[in-house]
Order: structure tokens, then C-alpha cells, then sequence
């Protein structure tokens, strides 16, 4: 039991993750929990890295032992529900991550890799070359042309930017119709809204910005060239059933319903990214069909884009694959000790894309916050791919409950009722 005016273990974490958040810039990627908990904690003194590490400790303690997780907001939460079970190996799973990031930030050393299985909840291993150099061999059969496979590409890559006086309609019409699909499969809370932006000078290429009260700010960077053929998996990932969709559904679901205020900050460094990216990356395909490029194309053609919907089709798997090469320069960068120019070299050439968005990519893996994060890509979607097996079902508890990595290894026997928005 939580003792009369001590802070309960939900409160303790959500107060964790911000004290956190003031040594790392992004690490609190969204709250909207109790106000004056945040302001508390942004009043206090900064609170060192070795005594948050321990807090963490203690709070890993106190959930292992079944201390009451309580409501942050004073409200008694009534008997234990059938899920605290459930609720406490997702809190646990979180506060691990957190615990690993504090002890970094104390300047312990740490594995790249111990690192990564601490906060995502896998462990991280390098491409498989043998894949990458046949992704290249499938490329070079498919694409248009002759003479060096990486200029090629580059070409048809370049025919296929979106110019940036389309980037905004491009945008808002995909984003109707996945909205549209998404509502039809799985529900969305009334008053929910995205709003689009367009930025520049960001290491990512798009961000999904939670604001609370069923409300986004999704930003496209525009630092390289907008393609059409990935805008749609972009808008779908940020918003429409990705990102946007599953906060808040956790908002109306979780936090409204059941008062489980733990959801109402998200963490990077934490398994819940894992989960959020894969699911995100995942979702196109779930709304638009495993070929989502025939949906996609008279979406963009009417607006005067290019898209060449067969050969992206064609090369799908391919690019999927490369994907992976971020991950191999992750490693060389933070357990190789590479210098970050030889990597962006090797990313070039492996990932077969311009130096330029080669260094976007390195730039993001050197980044304090994003350092750890590709694998969440590399390994978020495969794992819930995997997991879903094609049943709206399953991603629709993806959206909608608090799941760890563990609980993809393998799909449900039969998913629960999930209640709509």
C-alpha cells in the first residue's frame, strides 16, 4: 500500500520520466499528464543522473514486490484490476529503459548493444551483408537503364520528387483517405485532428508531435527533396494508423477510461517506441492492403506526381532491406569507434542513397537522443508484421493496449474484445 501523501508508483514514474527529460532535449516526446506535476518537477533543482538511476532502482523494486500503482491525480483507483498484472510488466519494462538511460547520462560505461536491449527491448545485431548485396542484384535487375546501379537509382529516385508547391495537397489527400480507411477499420475517438507543417533542419524526416486532447502537429522535413514513393508510408506512419491513431486511442482508452495516467507521457529510450515505430511503419499495408501501391496511385497521379506505382511495387522489398544498413552504422559508430564521415561513406554506398540523405541518416544516429533509436525501425516492424499475420485484430490491440516486445514472439491465441473510441 501507498502510505498516506507518499507519491504512488505511477506518479514516481511519470515524475522519473521528466526529471529525465531535463538532461536529455526530446526525451519526454509527449505528456499530457497531471499538470502540476510537470511544473513541480521543472521547479525543482535538477536532480543528478546517479540518484535517478537509483530511483529507478527503487521503483523497479516496488513494482516487483506489488506496491499499489495508484492515480497520480489523487482519485482513488479502487480495487486491483484483473490487469495490474499486465500493467506492471509494462511499467516495469519502461522504467528498465529509463534506468539505462540515467546510468549513461552518470557515465557508466555501457555496450551500444547492452544499451539498446536495456531501452527497446531486444537486443540489436548487425545486417546481413549477404542480404544487403542481394538487395543491390534485385535492384540492378529491376531498374530502367545501365551503368552504375547507385546513379541509376539516384535517377529514378529524382523523378520521382514531389515539387514543393504540390508537397501540402500531396499530403492532405492521402491523409483523407487513410483517415477514412482507418475510421472504417478500427475507430477514432471523436475530435481527434492532425495538423500538418512543413520544416526544415531537423535529423528526421517526419515527427509526430502529441499535444494532448486528441491532437497532433505532424512535421515533414524538407531539408531533401519530398519523393513520392514513400509519402503515403510517411503520412500513414506519422498519423493515419500510425502514431496519431495510436495516442490516441491510448488517450481515450487508457488514460480517459481507465485513468492508467502512465500512458499520458511517452519516453524515448523506453520499449513503448519499439512498439509505436513498428506498428507505425506496419501501417500502411494494414489500411491500404499488402499492396498499398495501387491505393496510392490515383491518390498522387491526378495532382500532376509522378508515381510509378509497378516498379515500387517491384523494389518494395529491396529498399526494406536497406533499411537495415542504419543499424550496421549504428554499430560501427558507437561499438567500432568509426569516424562519422567513413560511415556516412559506407551508408552511401551500402544504402545505395546520396551522401546527402547518407548524412541526414548519420546525423540522426549521432544525435544524444536518437543515438539507439533506429532499432526500433530495423526491428520494430518485422516483429509486429510478424505479429499481426495479417489480422486488423491484432493491430488493433497494437493501437490500443500496453504490450512489451516479448508479446510479439508469438500472435494471440484469440485477442480480447477491444473497445471502440
Amino acid at each position: 500500500m501507498t502510505g498516506p501523501g507518499e507519491p504512488s508508483v505511477v506518479e514516481r514514474y511519470l515524475r522519473l520520466g521528466l526529471e529525465l527529460g531535463r538532461h536529455v532535449d526530446g526525451l519526454v516526446d509527449a505528456y499530457y499528464g497531471p499538470a502540476g506535476l510537470a511544473a513541480a518537477v521543472a521547479a525543482a533543482p535538477l536532480e543528478p543522473p546517479d540518484r535517478l538511476a537509483m530511483a529507478a532502482r527503487r521503483l523497479l523494486a516496488d513494482l516487483d514486490t506489488g506496491r499499489e500503482l495508484g492515480d497520480p491525480t489523487g482519485v482513488d483507483p479502487g480495487p486491483a484490476s484483473g490487469a495490474d498484472a499486465g500493467r506492471r510488466r509494462w511499467l516495469r519494462s519502461q522504467v528498465v529503459g529509463l534506468e539505462m538511460t540515467a546510468r549513461r547520462l552518470a557515465g557508466e560505461p555501457v555496450t551500444y548493444a547492452d544499451e539498446v536491449e536495456a531501452c527497446y527491448g531486444v537486443r540489436p545485431v548487425r545486417a546481413d551483408e549477404g542480404a544487403v548485396a542481394r538487395a543491390h542484384r534485385e535492384l540492378d535487375d529491376e531498374l530502367p537503364g545501365t551503368g552504375p546501379l547507385a546513379e541509376r537509382l539516384e535517377a529514378w529516385r529524382d523523378a520521382h520528387i514531389v515539387p514543393p508547391d504540390l508537397v501540402g495537397r500531396a499530403i492532405d489527400a492521402l491523409a483523407e483517405e487513410l483517415r477514412a480507411r482507418t475510421a472504417e477499420m478500427f475507430g477514432l475517438p471523436d475530435g481527434e485532428h492532425v495538423a500538418f507543417e512543413l520544416v526544415r533542419g531537423q535529423p528526421w524526416s517526419g515527427f509526430n508531435y502529441y499535444l494532448g486532447d486528441l491532437r497532433s502537429r505532424v512535421a515533414v522535413n524538407t531539408d531533401l527533396p519530398v519523393l513520392s514513393t514513400g509519402l503515403a508510408h510517411l503520412v500513414a506512419h506519422e498519423a493515419y494508423p500510425g502514431h496519431h491513431t495510436e495516442h490516441t486511442r491510448k488517450e481515450a482508452g487508457l488514460v480517459r477510461r481507465r485513468r492508467w495516467w502512465e500512458e499520458s507521457i511517452f519516453l524515448v529510450g523506453t520499449p513503448q517506441c519499439l512498439l509505436a515505430e513498428g506498428l507505425a511503419d506496419l501501417g500502411l499495408e494494414v489500411v491500404f492492403g499488402q499492396r498499398p501501391e495501387q491505393v496510392v496511385a490515383p491518390i498522387l497521379r491526378p495532382l500532376g506526381i509522378r508515381y510509378d506505382a509497378a516498379a515500387i511495387a517491384a523494389l518494395a522489398g529491396a529498399f526494406e532491406v536497406l533499411g537495415a544498413v542504419r543499424q550496421n552504422a549504428a554499430f560501427r559508430l558507437h561499438e567500432d569507434g568509426a569516424d562519422p564521415d567513413e560511415v556516412i561513406d559506407e551508408v552511401a554506398r551500402f544504402g545505395l542513397v546520396p551522401r546527402a540523405r547518407a548524412a541526414k541518416a548519420v546525423e540522426f544516429l549521432t544525435h544524444p537522443t536518437w543515438r539507439a533509436y533506429v532499432t526500433c525501425y530495423v526491428e520494430g516492424l518485422p516483429r509486429c508484421r510478424a505479429y499481426v499475420g495479417g489480422e486488423p485484430s491484432r493491430f488493433e490491440r497494437l493501437l490500443s493496449e500496453q504490450l512489451v516486445p516479448a508479446d510479439l514472439e508469438t500472435a494471440p491465441e484469440a485477442a480480447p474484445e477491444t473497445a471502440r473510441p
